[in-house]
């Protein structure tokens, strides 16, 4: 399987949600959206010197992610793909913030450096909260529910179809590179003259192709909202007590992080 090919499957498993063995009370898309948007509030709101605070808000998508049957090891690797843009938002903190914050086996870390690695911390904990998400309810449901929570279609529209384009596009590229492929006679690597033929036409292809999805919408009574279709599996009184103790379960949890005096647990000999 290509690259391409393996892009492809996993847009769409994260359409559906691949976690199959995941309890009723923790794959409701209302409560596992509700949850992690208060863990990402939560989260956030610790304040960047706080970097031991921050280490403990790593349990919500390392529990969720063993519930669920995704497997952490594989959710970090994911994560990693976000990496470099993470890096480019505090790169400058070690640079501009040069005060002493503690001294750790004889070397003074500067409050520069705390920040950076929160900021790191904190980026790599939201895009693994934000893809555990996604591969538990799905995008689809997650679109739903937002509309059930009044959300303008207009804005769950652009969501869902941006989404949808983003399939569009690998699969033209992929109709590309296989084309390339039979007529390369061997030859891997492309030229920058080719790839800047390569990328215009995939644009061209890529416009024309979505021409014809929005015309097959009006067609089809396209008013401006995308219809979700859900299954209502799951849904009876126990699964909905159930994911209310998840929710008020895991707010608990974060409550306990966020303001509880966890820092007495690391001893570091902090510089006056």
């Amino acid at each position: 399987m290509s690259k391409i090919d393996s892009t492809l499957a996993t847009l769409h498993a994260l359409d559906r949600g691949e976690a199959q063995s995941c309890p009723s009370y923790a794959s409701g898309a209302a409560a596992c959206l509700l949850a992690t948007l208060v863990y990402l509030a939560v989260m956030l709101s610790v304040p960047l010197q706080q970097l031991s605070r921050l280490v403990w808000m790593a349990a919500y998508p390392i529990v969720w992610s063993s519930l669920a049957g995704v497997g952490y090891g594989r959710l970090f690797v994911q994560s990693l793909y976000a990496l470099p843009f993470i890096v480019f938002v505090g790169i400058f903190n070690p640079v501009f913030d040069t005060a002493p914050a503690f001294s750790l086996g004889g070397v003074v870390v500067s409050q520069g450096w705390v920040s950076f690695l929160s900021i790191l911390l904190r980026g790599m904990l939201s895009v693994q909260a934000v893809l555990l998400l996604l591969r538990v309810c799905g995008f689809a449901r997650i679109c739903h529910t937002l509309r059930s929570w009044h959300v303008p279609a207009v804005f769950v529209a652009q969501l869902m179809l941006v989404y949808r384009y983003l399939g569009v596009l690998l699969e033209e590229l992929r109709t590309m590179s296989r084309a390339r492929m039979a007529r390369a006679y061997g030859q891997r690597h492309l030229s920058l003259s080719l790839w800047g033929a390569m990328a215009g036409q995939l644009f061209l292809r890529s416009v024309e192709r979505a021409g014809r999805v929005h015309r097959a919408m009006l067609a089809r009574g396209f008013n401006g909202t995308m219809p979700c279709y859900v299954d209502a599996a799951g849904a009876g009184p126990d699964a909905t007590a159930g994911r209310a103790v998840w929710v008020a379960g895991w707010a608990a949890v974060f409550g306990v992080l966020r303001f509880a005096p966890l820092d007495s647990l690391f001893r570091y000999n902090i510089i006056s």
